[in-house]
């Protein structure tokens, strides 16, 4: 009888002990958390009774649900393609399909990474001959993924940007033509880059990016896949140093 309830005492132990040695390591995580994003551990377990929560450094708080759910629509994709193609007999649609070794050379050109291996592309056409193509792109912004069209010529220039879907609540200026014309007859030979070529917005330096990127990546797979097979593509080299940030890559911003 004394040897069972030792053995039971000692389970019971042993159990502590694995429990213990959990804790350690959540609270390892949590200081690892803490000193990567700046906010304490404790605001890290307050998300635990809330279905989701985004801390942003620049308003120094978390965001609130209305900001979190902010949403504006301003075109469907299709609606879209006729902005891109409005002089176009017709606009087919098709899916561009990646295969590893594409990809990896699209993201060693523009230098950074991106989680995609297919891409929606619509073409406009006119008696046979293409006026351009047009490919959708979701990118993160700072907290919430931007859906776009980025619109190339038959040449390998943009002509032009138009958001569809903006999730963020504040930074919707890249979707007026203010600020997106700056992507007009950019071709993959330009940067593409906030403080290179493109005025950034203030508040909104995320989502400048990451539509620069975006912009980037249509030239790239537009010469590639389209023009290239026509005769028309250039040959590209890859992003230099300067062009990869270490964040750039890891984020694919």
């Amino acid at each position: 009888m004394k040897g069972q309830k030792r053995k039971t005492l000692d389970s019971r132990f042993r159990g502590n002990d694995r429990k213990g040695k959990a804790g350690v390591r959540l609270l390892v995580l949590l200081a690892v958390c803490s000193a990567l994003t700046g906010f304490l551990s404790s605001q890290v377990l307050a998300d635990e009774d809330h279905s989701e929560q985004i801390w942003d450094h620049e308003l120094n708080r978390w965001l609130t649900p209305e900001e979190l759910g902010h949403l504006e629509i301003y075109f469907t994709e299709d609606e879209a393609a006729k902005v891109m193609f409005p002089d176009s007999e017709k606009i087919r649609r098709e899916t561009l399909q990646l295969t590893a070794e594409k990809k990896a050379f699209v993201e060693e050109v523009i230098g950074w990474e991106f989680p995609e291996y297919t891409f929606d592309v619509f073409i406009g056409e006119t008696r046979e001959n293409i006026d351009g193509y047009a490919v959708i792109q979701n990118t993160i912004g700072k907290h919430r993924p931007i859906t776009y069209m980025v619109g190339v010529t038959a040449t390998g220039e943009c002509m032009n940007f138009e958001v569809l879907v903006y999730r963020e609540a504040r930074g919707n200026e890249i979707a007026t033509k203010r600020f997106n014309y700056q992507y007009h007859g950019k071709t993959i030979g330009d940067p593409i880059r906030i403080n290179r070529d493109i005025i950034n917005i203030t508040g909104a330096t995320m989502s400048v990016r990451s539509a620069s990127a975006g912009v980037k990546r249509v030239l790239v797979l537009v010469n590639e896949f389209y023009l290239k097979p026509r005769g028309l593509g250039r040959d590209v080299l890859a992003a230099n140093s300067q062009e990869k940030g270490f964040f750039e890559v890891l984020f694919g911003l």
